[in-house]
């Protein structure tokens, strides 16, 4: 489905983000993975994925999400090292958990600097790439606590839900530059800009979580238990896909009827 393409995955390679780009390494993409200091972790990842999938160009890109001159050199980076970008996967995020009242200033700052103008700086470099190109893919990784709230999390769903106007307006806004530019949107590959809801997913973000609140929260879950990596991945890669030309602006939930 995305075979022979470049995707650049944000925090790809730990968590949701490791196994997306699993899934598109596997699904015959190149991929660039971003990560941040954590360098002695993101080496065992690579030499792990070129075992795996030795047919796949894969390359580590170290970064400060946070910092918006180092989205924009990064996405350099992966446009100069492949030539090219065609699918952009926002999922690097933090969470810094304090109720409203004990928040500083700078936990406030942090995750929104990340979570939320990190994806925008990375997507603004990348799509001004894709515009010239006249196609590409955008998915950002939301959460569920975007769309529901949460106690402790002000910060992290503010940021999480301001992916849901940014995905829209992107999408939006492709559109019209390419009919501006006398590429409209019509039969082919496309520009587009999605977004994906995880609920909550069996990753190292939750490894803190006492085991009485962890049963609370299956217990909320229709299905009764906590979603796998690998199914999120499995819709980033869908929405990623040349096929899924006529799926942009939409946000995707996949949180076991957390929220319905």
């Amino acid at each position: 489905m995305v075979q022979g393409r470049v995707a650049l995955v944000t925090g790809g390679t730990r968590g949701i983000g490791e196994a997306i780009s699993r899934r598109l390494a596997a699904d015959g993409a190149q991929v660039a993975a971003g990560y941040w200091r954590h360098h002695e972790q993101a080496e065992k990842f690579l030499g792990v994925m070129n075992a795996e999938y030795p047919e796949s160009h894969i390359t580590l890109h170290n970064g400060n999400i946070g910092n918006a001159e180092d989205c924009r050199r990064v996405v350099r980076e992966v446009i100069n090292t492949y030539g090219r970008l065609d699918i952009l996967v926002n999922n690097a995020g933090i969470t810094i958990d304090k109720t409203a009242a004990k928040m500083g200033d700078e936990d406030w700052l942090r995750v929104i600097s990340i979570n939320l103008s990190g994806a925008f700086f990375v997507a603004q470099a990348a799509l001004e790439h894709m515009l010239e190109r006249g196609t590409g893919r955008i998915v950002s990784v939301s959460s569920v606590i975007g769309e529901t709230g949460n106690i402790g999390q002000a910060n992290y769903a503010a940021s999480k839900s301001g992916l849901f106007g940014l995905t829209k307006s992107l999408a939006r806004e492709s559109v019209f530059m390419l009919a501006r530019s006398g590429r409209p949107a019509g039969d082919g590959i496309g520009l587009t800009v999605n977004g994906v809801t995880p609920g909550y997913i069996a990753t190292d973000m939750l490894a803190t979580i006492p085991d009485k609140v962890m049963d609370r929260i299956r217990g909320q879950i229709p299905v009764g238990r906590l979603g796998k990596p690998e199914e999120i991945a499995r819709l980033v890669a869908f929405l990623a896909a040349d096929e899924s030309a006529y799926i942009t602006g939409q946000i995707w939930s996949v949180n076991g009827g957390l929220d319905m």
